[in-house]
């Protein structure tokens, strides 16, 4: 066993370490205070990140969905000017035809009348110059 005199410095160095182990765990306990409100403020930010990433989700949502709808709406009225334009242009190419044949009759008339006019030149100019003109 052990003297009585080396129980009394045993004893002396357990309080001391004993101290010690009183020291380290209060200094556990207040890191460890720290370390729990780190933890709540990252929750707590980590929380607003979310928050935030889930509001810009809907607002993205929302801006196709309007982008969509404004797409649709601007196509409709793009093939509504485009049929417009188009029937407009047949028309007038219509009426252009039409003009152009009405000019081409004319032309034809024009032609049978210098062809008739030339055939009577001719005519004259083939005919005997003693020969009495025919009217």
């Amino acid at each position: 066993m052990s003297e009585p005199d080396n129980l009394d410095e045993r004893v002396t160095r357990l309080e001391r370490d004993m101290a010690d182990v009183r020291q380290d765990a209060a200094a556990a306990r207040v890191l460890a205070g720290a370390a729990d409100r780190d933890v709540s403020e990252m929750r707590v930010e980590l929380r607003a990140h979310t928050r935030s990433l889930h509001a810009l989700r809907e607002t993205q949502v929302e801006q196709g969905r309007e982008m969509r709808e404004g797409f649709a709406e601007l196509r409709g009225e793009l093939r509504g000017e485009m049929r417009e334009g188009f029937a407009e242009l047949r028309g007038e190419m219509h009426e252009g035809f039409a003009e152009l044949r009405g000019e081409i009759a004319g032309m034809r008339e024009g032609f049978t009348t210098l062809a008739l006019g030339q055939a009577q030149i001719t005519a004259l100019l083939s005919a005997p110059p003693d020969q009495p003109e025919e009217s």
